[in-house]
């Protein structure tokens, strides 16, 4: 259950968490203290390094954010944000412009956007 619906969930322990999603779980519940000045270029490099130590220590995950490459969260964003082709910038600049244009917050956008692709892959498992 995404942290937006229902109640707030407590932080967890590091070795606690599952996958990469409960990993972004507790940076929704502590933005602050993941990414300094709110960016999510901070938060994708930290996703990148996610996926290096996947890669070096061997671990099968599914990765939606970078695989390597856009990922799969990537190739919804481009297509759910109207672009015909992905962005050489990758997904956190085109969610911080996108935030920007609607003077949203980039990481509630973020994290609104990920509700969505979560719901729609969750659709279309089961």
């Amino acid at each position: 259950m995404p942290a937006s619906e229902g109640p707030r969930q407590k932080p967890r322990q590091l070795t606690q968490l599952g996958d990469v999603h409960d990993f972004l779980d507790e940076v929704r519940l502590r933005p602050g203290m993941w990414l300094r000045g709110s960016s999510l270029q901070h938060l994708e490099s930290m996703l990148i390094g996610y996926r290096v130590a996947l890669g070096v220590h061997g671990i099968p995950e599914d990765f939606d954010f970078w695989s390597p490459g856009q990922g799969p969260f990537a190739e919804w964003l481009w297509q759910r944000l109207g672009h015909k082709y992905p962005s050489a910038l990758g997904w956190a600049v085109e969610i911080e412009r996108e935030a920007e244009a609607t003077n949203e917050s980039a990481v509630e956008l973020f994290f609104s956007l990920l509700d969505e692709f979560r719901a729609e892959r969750s659709e279309a498992k089961g």
